[in-house]
């Protein structure tokens, strides 16, 4: 490790933000500064403005006297992340009027296929991973680096909802309906794609039993190590 390359402050919070996304590091885990330092191999300086960063962006809160964790979102925040989804998403479509193109389509299309095989392999990291990335591969065609730094921590926050109010993943953020979008993209019809899109985000709001406590113990710490280095 300590002849590698040293990673930045970016470098650490992508590593981060990528392992919360994909719920390797569920809500409630712990992100001890020392456990982060020998992983990464940088001092603690850097790693504790990677963890503000986190913190800016709400993936992370501080506790004092306890350390840092992976936040663990509250009712009322669950229910904001997917308002401001909503608002943020038909945005996006709307600034892809301008940028639909054959190519465009053969992308979504070709990602929609990715998550559609992960399905059929029964593979529940790469589903996640996949449905929250499609989102996000929109925002980055529509050309709008904005939207698509915007739409990235809400599609994080969300995982971190789904992760609390939706443990066991009994319904994903699917490809039909992410179909469903891309049809009505490649047939020029905006108006049809953004509602599709909000139906889209709101049954995936439904499917949240977001009468239940957010509130829970911590996860274990020893999922940080495995989360962590399996990039490195």
């Amino acid at each position: 490790m300590s002849d590698a390359p040293k990673l930045t402050e970016q470098q650490i919070y992508e590593r981060i933000w990528k392992s919360i996304a994909e719920r390797r590091l569920p809500p409630g885990t712990r992100l001890k500064e020392e456990r982060l330092c020998e992983i990464f191999g940088v001092s603690r300086p850097r790693i504790r403005r990677a963890l503000d960063q986190l913190a800016h962006d709400g993936l992370v809160c501080h506790i004092p006297n306890r350390g840092a964790f992976v936040s663990t979102p509250s009712v009322d925040e669950a229910r904001d992340v997917f308002f401001t989804r909503r608002v943020v998403e038909r945005g996006v479509i709307e600034a892809l009027k301008d940028n639909v193109s054959d190519d465009t389509l053969s992308a979504l299309k070709g990602h929609i296929e990715q998550e559609r095989q992960a399905l059929r392999d029964g593979d529940t990291s790469q589903t996640i991973r996949l449905s929250g990335a499609f989102h996000m591969l929109l925002a980055e065609l529509s050309a709008s680096p904005l939207l698509a730094d915007i739409l990235r921590d809400l599609v994080s926050k969300s995982t971190l909802v789904t992760a609390v109010f939706q443990p066991k993943c009994d319904t994903q953020c699917g490809p039909d309906e992410h179909a469903s979008i891309v049809d009505a993209l490649a047939q020029g019809d905006f108006e049809t794609a953004k509602s599709a899109m909000d139906a889209h985000l709101l049954e995936a709001e439904h499917t949240l039993q977001l009468e239940a406590s957010g509130d829970g113990q911590p996860f274990p710490t020893d999922v940080l190590g495995a989360a962590l280095t399996e990039d490195t």
